[in-house]
């Protein structure tokens, strides 16, 4: 049995997993971030917060899975995309455990992180990819050992969009802004819904000028209850999110849909994913907040399957000849494409 120890970090979460060959997570411990009301979450003080707790969550993360260190047969971190202080706070603990544990380092990208682990968890086999979180928005499709984006956010993402718009109505960042702007909408009875910029744009959305007109012409006229506005702007952002998703199922003839993300954990997105799934005979698949949200045990689930999959890494286990370096490759990048990814693990 193979064990992998993952490590994410590139956000404003901190967490350390652990999975088996078969998919099985058996520990997923994480800390969260969380800045006052009205502030987002600054580089240098979020890679603060995840120093002070990465060591603690290592820990956390045996002992839940009833492991020890010897168990343990690679360790996997996230190489990117994300932000340049966290990620490589990251980075430095996982080289320095690899030293000291004797470990092979595999870097995984994000994104490929959050597609496999909801892959894994739901079961899915050959989705359409709906990819929403706080840095990305893209719809995904595999194709040809990598993983192809068919349309993606030509300016901010889905969830940065949302946090700002949470600290432009001074709703808290506890436990997450997009959170409570869900629970905000829940109160409006949807009888009004407030017009707002519809931007898509073939297969791509645009958020910069909704955000704009949101704050100017929306926010600080006073007009509107926080539900109202919470209620609208959800409803109009995940309308343009279904259809550029609808438009690459049928584009090639996919029948699932899968949602990841931390935007994904949103019920009304899923649900008006899944009222325009019916009508195609598809099917969608999301999660919860334990695999939607940034978490080790993607890292660790994907960096597991490249590990498997990729003659450079068993090389390397076995100490044979190998332009592998685990610390020369233990690099981090802010930039770093989901198509970039080559998908050694999946033959279809």
């Amino acid at each position: 049995m193979v064990i992998v120890m993952g490590f994410e970090g590139s956000a404003n979460k901190i967490g350390v997993g652990i999975v088996d060959d078969k998919g099985t997570v058996l520990s997923n411990p994480r800390k969260t971030y969380i800045t006052p009301i009205g502030q987002g979450f600054k580089p240098n003080e979020t890679a603060q917060h995840h120093r002070q707790h990465i060591l603690a969550l290592v820990k956390q993360a045996l002992t839940e899975a009833n492991l020890t260190v010897t168990q343990i047969d690679a360790l996997a971190y996230t190489k990117g995309p994300g932000m340049g202080a966290p990620l490589n706070c990251v980075a430095l603990v996982v080289r320095t455990l690899s030293q000291l544990w004797h470990k092979p380092i595999i870097g995984v990208n994000h994104c490929v992180g959050h597609i496999e682990m909801g892959r894994v968890v739901t079961g899915a086999r050959n989705p359409v990819i709906l990819y929403v979180s706080g840095g990305n928005t893209q719809v995904i499709a595999y194709s040809n050992k990598r993983y192809r984006i068919f349309g993606e956010t030509i300016d901010s993402a889905v969830g940065n969009v949302l946090d700002r718009f949470a600290r432009m109505i001074e709703l808290p960042n506890d436990p997450s802004p997009g959170y409570n702007i869900e629970q905000e909408a829940k109160k409006y009875d949807g009888t009004d819904l407030i017009e707002l910029p519809y931007i898509v744009k073939g297969m791509d959305v645009s958020f910069g000028g909704f955000l704009t007109f949101l704050e100017y012409n929306v926010v600080k006229s006073q007009k509107y209850s926080k539900a109202q506005l919470c209620f609208s702007v959800q409803e109009t952002i995940f309308a343009m999110l279904v259809e550029i998703t609808e438009r690459a199922m049928a584009h090639i003839g996919s029948s699932e849909v899968l949602i990841v993300g931390g935007v994904g954990c949103n019920q009304r997105l899923q649900r008006m994913m899944h009222d325009m799934a019916i009508q195609r005979q598809a099917t969608v698949y999301g999660m919860d907040s334990r695999y939607c949200i940034d978490n080790g045990a993607m890292i660790a689930w994907a960096g597991l399957l490249a590990f498997t999959s990729d003659e450079s890494y068993s090389k390397h286990e076995k100490n044979d000849d190998s332009s592998y370096d685990a610390l020369k490759e233990s690099t981090v990048t802010q930039r770093f494409r989901t198509d970039e990814v080559l998908v050694t693990w999946r033959d279809d």
